[in-house]
């Protein structure tokens, strides 16, 4: 981890850096990006996200417009999901692009906003190998696809019970366009409809399980939405929260819970595969020929003595499996993981996962373990 008095001039930073510092935010390296992992107290961010409104810059996250009369049959062969279910305009798909051995390349959203027009958000960590496997592909695949990385857009995730109020308080000429938008959707906004903010998007797509609005707009704007949010009473929160949120949630973290190495069956994200048509896909076939070796649980420690983390061992009668993510949950006050187990074990089983020297007891659970600042475990 990285101090906030260190030299950052190796990091690449996002346009809100200098606020984050001015605030007093704890940074660390991100995949190579300055960025804050906490304000101050994480649980207080967290909660705050649960109860009413927080957020996050997610500007180092990259916006990649995809644009042709050939993009849909290009998302076709790139995206293990079908964008075939993409048929109203703004209408968002999650995915994974998958190498040809079936392991996954990254995991995105996909908007469709018309038929020569489709927007990519990709994860920070791939961005860079994420352009180069695409531009390879439009090469292979002949199809002449228009692809531009959106680094000109700043990115801030506005997440909580009250989050959608308070944005339409900043940017009230955007409740028209976003008051019906459902889950799942973006519009684009243009600059016609605010001049403060420019030409933008705004998203019903979050990360935390809670409901909100992922705004996307000039970079050059970004300390202006920012100040006016925090003004609006949205308190600012770090990447230690971003990631207790997501978990509570049940939501996959590249890098940790699935890489290129790892099936996306075996990750938990069998339901982003279609592997019922008869479409192809770059990695079905490797997928077909691998059928789902583990499965991807939830797992809630019922004994003292620990805390769970990501590359403990997960002792059951099957064999092993391992904690792809854990961290102690705010929301439930007790530590939880996210694993991929053996085959064939039931919620409500009782598991071991050894800690330090200690061999402790843990429960397989339903996934997830909270949304809308609620528990879903069951009693």
């Amino acid at each position: 981890m990285q101090s906030a008095s260190l030299n950052t001039t190796t990091l690449k930073t996002t346009p809100l850096n200098a606020v984050h510092r001015a605030l007093g935010a704890r940074m660390v390296d991100f995949g190579g990006w300055d960025m804050p992992v906490n304000y101050g107290s994480q649980i207080e961010e967290h909660h705050a996200v649960r109860n009413a409104a927080g957020m996050f810059d997610v500007s180092h996250m990259l916006a990649v417009d995809l644009h042709g009369p050939r993009v849909r049959e290009f998302l076709t062969r790139a995206l293990a999901n079908n964008v075939a279910k993409l048929v109203a305009p703004g209408k968002a798909l999650y995915s994974c692009m998958l190498n040809e051995a079936g392991g996954v390349i990254d995991d995105l959203i996909v908007y469709f906003f018309r038929e020569d027009f489709f927007r990519l958000v990709v994860n920070a960590g791939t961005a860079d190998g994420d352009l180069a496997w695409l531009a390879g592909l439009n090469i292979k695949l002949g199809t002449a696809v228009d692809i531009r990385p959106r680094r000109d857009f700043a990115m801030i995730a506005v997440q909580g019970p009250a989050a959608r109020e308070r944005v339409w308080q900043v940017w009230p000429a955007t409740r028209a366009a976003t008051e019906s938008l459902k889950p799942f959707n973006g519009v684009q906004v243009g600059a016609q409809v605010s001049s403060d903010f420019g030409d933008g998007m705004i998203a019903r797509t979050g990360y935390t399980g809670e409901d909100g609005f992922e705004l996307v707009f000039p970079a050059a704007k970004a300390e202006s939405m920012w100040n006016r949010l925090v003004a609006a009473g949205v308190k600012p929160c770090g990447l230690g929260a971003r990631d207790t949120l997501r978990l509570e949630a049940g939501m996959n973290l590249y890098g940790q819970d699935m890489d290129d190495k790892v099936s996306p069956l075996d990750a938990g994200l069998a339901w982003t595969v279609d592997l019922k048509s008869e479409r192809d896909f770059v990695g079905k076939a490797a997928l077909v020929a691998r059928p789902q070796a583990q499965q991807f649980a939830g797992l809630l420690l019922i004994e003292k003595g620990g805390v769970l983390r990501s590359h403990q061992k997960v002792i059951t009668p099957q064999g092993e499996g391992e904690i792809t993510s854990g961290t102690f949950s705010p929301t439930l006050g007790q530590s939880i993981a996210l694993a991929r187990i053996p085959l064939g074990i039931e919620p409500g089983a009782t598991l071991h996962v050894s800690v330090r020297d200690k061999q402790l007891a843990v429960k397989v659970v339903k996934l997830p373990f909270a949304r809308n600042g609620k528990s879903l475990l069951a009693n």
